[in-house]
């Protein structure tokens, strides 16, 4: 048996295998869904948030924030809450002052940032929104521990029970922060469906093995800070990093606040259906997780961090560098073994007929294949809100939308190396009601 042949049987066993792990986690969740929504009526013990804010980052977002900000305003939390929105406007040129102008709610706050403070990165306007927060909570007497800061980046909805449930987790004064389940709601083409299948269920069953670990990251939309927590972290608890919240967790952690998930409740978002717009957002991504290495020896020096949560906590930052290097390993010698069975070529290398090379092929293929159909089943049973017809295609992608990610992590090294930290933001899709789907 040739080692090109091993490794394919290798990764034909452990992929799926890691994939059906998840599974179970995620299956065990769902049977336990309902009996934690009936629980969502808990006497409150006095360590839950009293006052929500949430908090809406918006630059150049005329097309989605008077949605995403009405929508935000009609959430409500257990009786006795408030909810108060603060949406931060960097510096926009469009037309999205005047959409917040024409929003005339008492619990809305706009808070706008000219030049030369405006667009210096998602993560500073989060943290001049933080610092106003602060202020007001503090100026009018509230208790830092029993104030909770979300963020709903301007294409977001959250889902009516979201602050209910962020209530229920925090109800343990340990917590200090929560992640809720991320949707995509324009996953009418299979670039959506696909990042739905990535986000609601893959990403989601990752969360809940984190979350019995004690290891949960949080992500740039739907996470729950408690006040005080974030308070804690000085001045500025989201950083420059181009992953903002990644690093935001990190430190969490490494200050011995625990993060919660939950995924029963949930924030929908666009999905970006355009392979270019894709590959960009993914390449910042990449390069936000490869600045974020830099933690690991404070990871590993930290007494606060347990062993197998570090454990996890290191393979979640350098799994992507590893794929990548290991995937690039690979394919040379794929190349070498193709290019030797070639006639006049020499002698062959690790594969010594093109039958045995289609033997191999197909295992890879096999290999690459099978997660994504187990996950659309998956998909298709737990949330019951797409149709099979739908999911089907989106699972014969992922495996390109894997060799994206590769692509993504290659371009972020390179950008990481030439110092390039510059990003040009993302443009949103106009919605359309009629397509857009309702959140449970």
């Amino acid at each position: 048996m040739t080692a090109i042949l091993l490794v394919g049987f290798v990764f034909l066993a452990l992929w799926p295998a890691y994939n059906l792990a998840l599974v179970a986690f995620s299956a065990s969740d769902s049977a336990t869904a309902g009996r934690r929504r009936r629980r969502d009526a808990i006497a409150p013990n006095g360590n839950e948030p009293l006052t929500f804010w949430i908090v809406v980052p918006a630059l150049n977002e005329e097309r989605v924030v008077g949605r995403t900000v009405s929508a935000a305003l009609a959430l409500s939390g257990p009786a006795g809450t408030r909810t108060r929105v603060l949406v931060v406007d960097d510096g926009s040129d469009d037309g999205t002052p005047d959409v917040l102008a024409a929003i005339d709610h008492p619990g809305l706050t706009v808070l706008r940032r000219d030049f030369p403070n405006a667009r210096k990165g998602k993560g500073e306007a989060l943290n001049a929104a933080f610092r106003t927060i602060r202020d007001l909570t503090l100026l009018h007497g509230e208790d830092p521990d029993r104030v909770a800061v979300g963020v709903i980046d301007g294409d977001g909805r959250g889902s009516a029970n979201i602050l209910t449930e962020v209530s229920r987790l925090m109800r343990d004064p340990a917590v200090g922060a929560v992640q809720t389940r991320v949707r995509i709601h324009n996953r009418n083409k299979v670039l959506g469906a696909v990042q739905d299948l990535e986000f609601a269920a893959i990403a989601n069953a990752s969360q809940l093995l984190r979350d019995a670990a004690g290891t949960v990251g949080l992500g740039g939309n739907g996470q729950f800070a408690r006040l005080s927590s974030l308070m804690r972290l000085g001045d500025a608890p989201w950083s420059h990093c181009l992953v903002e919240d990644l690093e935001l967790g990190l430190r969490m952690h490494l200050n011995g606040e625990r993060i919660r998930y939950t995924s029963i409740a949930d924030v929908r978002q666009q999905g970006l259906v355009d392979v270019k717009r894709l590959l960009r957002q993914r390449t910042r991504w990449a390069q936000g997780n490869l600045q974020c290495i830099a933690y690991v020896p404070r990871l590993v020096a930290s007494r606060r961090i347990r062993n197998h949560a570090l454990l996890e906590m290191l393979y979640y930052l350098l799994a992507p560098w590893l794929n990548a290097f290991g995937t690039a390993t690979v394919l040379a010698l794929w190349t070498v073994a193709v290019w030797r069975l070639l006639p006049g070529h020499g002698e062959t290398f690790m594969i010594h007929s093109w039958a045995q090379m289609g033997g191999v092929a197909a295992f890879w293929v096999a290999g690459m294949t099978a997660p994504g159909l187990i996950w659309a089943l998956v998909h298709r049973l737990q949330l019951r809100d797409e149709r099979l017809g739908r999911l089907l295609p989106a699972a014969l992608a992922y495996p390109f939308f894997l060799m994206l990610g590769l692509v993504s992590t290659w371009r972020a090294i390179g950008r990481q190396i030439g110092r390039r930290q510059a990003w040009a933001k993302t443009e949103r899709l106009t919605e359309d009601p009629a397509t857009e789907a309702v959140p449970a």
